[in-house]
């Protein structure tokens, strides 16, 4: 169908929850995505940090195929191989502990949050400014950001946010806490990490008071900063860790990873998911471990992601480039940022982010090769100027 036949399709059928780009893609091969007229493009959004190994990863194809082919479905009440060991997978990659299994980051969080309040009897809950967890009600509560909460007032009780300060969070936390939840790199607002001194005065409040701290990396996690999880950069150790977008390849996974001290806070009939933990997206997923486990990549994106750095400082209307290996955002000296990406898909065929009025976001595949970040620097440099 045509792209205009598309968008007569989503205004009479589709709920209006998108602003969706006037393209269509139909193929997409690497860091590269062709629309329906064959144009080629450049992929820098990565599918909001979904699609990290790239389009069509022959591995992932090839792990979701012969899955397929076997066994889509059972459900929960059964016992299926890829889901078994990839829970042992990440929770010896990890905390050690247990792993409970979603279909996205919002419910991997949901779930942390119910095991720290289970395990506290109640108790409130502490996020940061500028974090993002997910749009489900405890999620949300979560997320302290006024546009993407007000409408759907009141949410869940017992949530706060205080600034991302280590003074903020050591005076917050106390003997009513049940939780600390927080992105070591927060990413939907912009790409701001989390410094060494916060993380750590977020780990020794949560030990003196007996509360849970909680790392989202379901953004940057996985192999996006150059170590396989965002935490290994500070050395400080989360209780539990959500992990979901890049996880299954493309197809919706996610997962609440616990520590030894809330591995068994769950019991039967406590939290469940139809669809989470099926043999198809877990296949998926050991595919992906299998690429960025390797200390071969996760050097290649540390040292790709401190060059980007680098050549990004120097474009135009450039003012500030933050991030840590493939998970950078550029702050323009003047607003405008949403009008630059449409542009880039636009009139450069480059795909990026705008996280804010003067900020857009860059992820592309962690196996991004040099050709292709030169020329996507190329295309950058050509519109900024």
């Amino acid at each position: 169908m045509s792209l205009s036949e598309l968008q007569e399709l989503e205004h009479q059928y589709v709920v209006p929850a998108y602003a969706r780009m006037p393209v269509q893609f139909v193929r997409g091969d690497g860091a590269r995505l062709w629309d329906d007229d064959g144009t080629e493009y450049l992929d820098f959004q990565g599918g909001l940090a979904v699609s990290s190994l790239g389009h069509g990863h022959p591995a992932v194809v090839a792990a979701i195929t012969e899955q397929a082919a076997q066994l889509i479905h059972v459900g929960n009440l059964f016992y299926t191989e890829p889901g078994m060991r990839l829970a042992q997978r990440l929770a010896q990659g990890s905390l050690g502990g247990k792993v409970h299994f979603a279909n996205s980051g919002t419910e991997a969080n949901e779930a942390a949050l119910k095991v720290a309040r289970k395990a506290r009897q109640g108790g409130d809950v502490i996020s940061l400014h500028r974090g993002f967890h997910g749009r489900t009600y405890g999620s949300l509560s979560a997320t302290p950001q006024e546009a993407k909460q007000a409408p759907f007032a009141p949410l869940v009780p017992g949530f706060r946010a205080v600034p991302p300060t280590a003074d903020a969070v050591t005076a917050a936390v106390d003997e009513r806490t049940a939780a600390l939840i927080l992105e070591p790199i927060q990413g939907e607002s912009g790409v701001w990490v989390l410094d060494d001194e916060l993380l750590q005065a977020a780990r020794a409040a949560c030990d003196e008071h007996g509360a849970a701290l909680i790392f989202d990396e379901v953004q940057c996690g996985l192999g996006r900063t150059g170590t396989l999880w965002a935490y290994e950069d500070a050395g400080v150790v989360p209780d539990m860790l959500t992990t979901a977008k890049a996880l299954g390849g493309g197809l919706p996974i996610g997962a609440l990873i616990c520590g030894p001290r809330f591995a068994d806070v769950l019991e039967p009939g406590d939290h469940g998911s139809t669809f989470a933990g099926g043999p198809v997206a877990c296949a998926a997923a050991h595919a992906v471990l299998d690429v960025v486990e390797d200390p071969l990549l996760l050097r290649r994106v540390r040292e790709l992601g401190e060059r980007l750095m680098d050549e990004l400082a120097t474009l135009p209307g450039v003012g500030e480039v933050r991030g840590r290996g493939l998970m950078l955002a550029c702050e323009l000296e003047q607003q405008g940022a949403p009008e630059l990406v449409r542009r880039a898909l636009i009139e450069r065929h480059l795909l990026l982010n705008a996280t804010g009025p003067g900020t857009f976001r860059l992820l592309p595949a962690l196996t991004l090769t040099d050709a292709d970040a030169d020329e996507a620097l190329a295309r950058l440099r050509a519109l900024l100027a």
